[in-house]
């Protein structure tokens, strides 16, 4: 197979990015192809996270992409969202990984740090020489975390006291640099610390069981009297509308990656009806199962023509809070009927791992969920497109 060419791309979207561009994106495609796909359901199933990969990924020079930090010629968005939907479309679960790292650990330093504390982080974590986590969730705080944040941070002098829990945090377990954000006692704003991963007062216990991005190590995390220097302090982040402007762009990059899960389950879905065999020839043949792939294909392509717009208004500097919040609620929506619909076409091989649509149709449950639910995210663009908000 030509990796080179993604057949699932009806509509050629891929042909509005630059011949350079393209470029990056063929080689990130022809790396996933032969790295890591062979080996996402070993990885998954034993709930195993490659660390040996990181080396690998960052071979590839992509993570500093986005920042002018990183490289004299940052990347576009359209770009970075084309490798986001590539990565999942491979792993969901390596796509978490990565945006955790990249766009979650990353953005908040570039966004919110001085030129010295991004100049001092932003490109050793873009040649991955150093992983980020980002935690802002906690035990009992994820919708209404903006008004409920729990976790606290008291100044000490030249330094300040973190103390409080957090939950969900990929990366966690073995990550160098955590953005954690915490409330300030005195003043009730919430501020941001990148928290070396070896402090004292700092713990991250992974949490088990899961059955969707199995791959990924998210963790709770225990801040007990953990001491972050001023310099440590995120020197632009002084309220919850900072961290919310990080999330407004992480957030288009999980629409992307519901649009590779999608195109996942669509490649699955067609290439076991052309040879699965009922009835006296492939299944790919009879009209209901041809109605399904075609629902598959145009949810696909109609959330990647949203995304597509999405982030060319990003690169416009026409991006505001509920075009990534609309493109979130409706690309994990329409990927959650997708990956239903392609498990339905395999039928009881649907739900055997070797076959990965499972995997997909398990780790579409997660992408549902983080970086802000349906019901929030429909909140956020209601507030925009009524004048009302109605989260209460």
């Amino acid at each position: 197979m030509d990796h080179s060419i993604l057949e699932e791309d009806l509509y050629r979207f891929e042909d509005l990015l630059d011949d350079g561009e393209r470029a990056i994106l063929h080689r990130v495609r022809t790396f996933l192809q032969k790295e890591v796909a062979p080996q996402a359901n070993e990885w998954w199933g034993k709930a195993q996270f490659p660390e040996h990969m990181i080396a690998r990924y960052a071979e590839l020079g992509i993570a500093g992409l986005s920042y002018e930090d990183c490289t004299t010629t940052p990347a576009s968005n359209l770009l970075n969202g084309f490798i986001a939907m590539e990565m999942a479309r491979v792993d969901p679960s390596m796509a978490t990984f990565y945006g955790v790292h990249a766009g979650l650990a990353m953005g908040s330093i570039a966004r919110c740090g001085s030129p010295e504390q991004r100049q001092r982080w932003l490109p050793a974590m873009g040649r991955m020489e150093r992983i980020g986590a980002f935690a802002l969730t906690e035990p009992q705080g994820g919708s209404d975390v903006a008004a409920g944040l729990h976790t606290t941070a008291r100044r000490d002098g030249d330094t300040w006291i973190l103390n409080g829990a957090k939950r969900w945090i990929g990366n966690a377990t073995f990550a160098d640099l955590i953005v954690v954000w915490a409330r300030e006692e005195d003043s009730n704003h919430v501020l941001g610390f990148v928290v070396d991963g070896a402090s004292p007062g700092f713990s991250a216990t992974r949490i088990e069981n899961k059955i969707a991005l199995r791959t990924v190590e998210n963790a709770d995390i225990t801040l007990t009297d953990c001491r972050v220097p001023e310099t440590d302090r995120l020197q632009r982040a002084n309220g919850f509308r900072d961290t919310a402007d990080v999330l407004r762009h992480t957030r288009s990059g999980v629409a992307w990656e519901a649009v590779g899960v999608m195109l996942a389950a669509y490649r699955i879905a067609l290439d076991y009806t052309r040879e699965r065999e009922q009835f006296g020839g492939p299944i790919a043949r009879f009209q209901l199962v041809q109605d399904l792939l075609v629902r598959m294909l145009g949810n696909a392509m109609a959330s990647l023509g949203m995304v597509v717009r999405l982030a060319q208004l990003e690169d416009a500097g026409s991006f505001h809070d509920e075009h990534s919040a609309l493109a979130k609620a409706y690309c994990t929506t329409r990927m959650r009927e997708t990956v239903g619909w392609g498990r339905e076409l395999l039928a009881g091989n649907g739900i055997v791992l070797d076959y990965s649509i499972g995997r997909f149709v398990a780790d579409a449950e997660a992408l549902y969920s983080y970086e802000g639910t349906r019901e929030i995210n429909t909140l956020i663009t209601g507030r925009a497109v009524t004048g009302h908000a109605a989260f209460v």
